[in-house]
């Protein structure tokens, strides 16, 4: 019995404490819960291509036909200007980064509301679930981004020295996945409608990114204030690093500003809300 005793009292005892609120992040926690992220977004990428018949192919084909669309209807028949560029590769090159923010706002928005069965039973840090809604897409972009690299190869564009900033530009559009997926993921448990305004929103907000139009089509007094939609700066960045356009210049500065502000302050609301989340989902 004593010996049952002592061996009772060696159990370690984990005590969970509400969170820092001035903290919005624990990353000491985060790296410690590294192997449940790491499941979370492998799940999320075997239940996409789970019995289906084309598999991976799925990740090429809905960019790639978009680009097909796009260049018949806005560089055919619109003969919207390209900035000397073949209007394919043009649109193509805007669509890879858009389809990761894209993809990764929609995931990480439903994240919460998804993997409510695992929250309420358990307790591992809520900020893993929008974080792997928003990296499963990255598989999607490196097979779509193989599509984009034959083309460069078609139309016969090297890519320059600039192509060393890319992936300064892939992690900006990812930050501002993050930032906008952390916002709607919160406002989501509580409000389920917000699920439902996230294609609208996305339909919306492409037209208002330079995906099927260059940003030099604005004046040039116009141009900063542009980069208030940070997918702008993406997606010029990107078109830079990678095809040699018109470096995006000073709108850049105004979208990292951008998504520096919104993805501070998604760290901080979801902070705020996550101690409700078990009640409301």
């Amino acid at each position: 019995m004593t010996s049952t005793a002592h061996h009772e009292e060696e159990v370690p005892t984990l005590i969970i404490r509400p969170p820092r609120k001035w903290v919005p992040i624990d990353f000491q926690e985060i790296w410690a819960y590294r192997e449940l992220l790491y499941f979370f977004t492998w799940r999320d990428v075997k239940i996409r291509y789970k019995q289906t018949g084309l598999g991976f192919a799925w990740a090429v084909i809905q960019p790639l036909f978009t680009m097909l669309i796009f260049s018949l209807i806005f560089g055919a028949f619109a003969k919207i200007p390209s900035d000397g560029i073949p209007y394919p590769l043009f649109s193509y090159a805007a669509l890879l980064p858009w389809t990761l923010f894209a993809e990764g706002m929609t995931r990480s928005t439903n994240s919460m509301v998804a993997n409510a069965p695992i929250m309420t039973k358990v307790y591992f840090p809520r900020l893993l679930m929008p974080i792997s809604g928003i990296m499963s897409p990255l598989v999607d972009f490196c097979i779509a981004f193989s599509i984009l690299i034959a083309m460069m190869f078609y139309y016969g564009f090297v890519p320059t020295v600039n192509v060393i900033f890319l992936p300064a530009f892939l992690l900006l559009a990812i930050a501002t996945s993050l930032g906008v997926g952390l916002w709607l993921s919160a406002l989501n448990v509580q409000y389920r409608d917000f699920q439902y305004t996230v294609p609208f929103l996305i339909q919306i907000w492409m037209y208002a990114s330079p995906v099927v139009y260059p940003a030099s089509m604005l004046p040039e007094k116009f141009r900063v204030l542009y980069g208030l939609n940070p997918m702008a700066g993406v997606i010029e960045g990107f078109r830079w690093a990678l095809l040699g356009t018109t470096p995006p210049s000073a709108m850049i500065l105004v979208s990292v500003g951008v998504v520096v502000v919104v993805l501070v302050s998604g760290l901080f609301y979801f902070k705020k809300m996550e101690q409700y989340f078990a009640d409301l989902v």
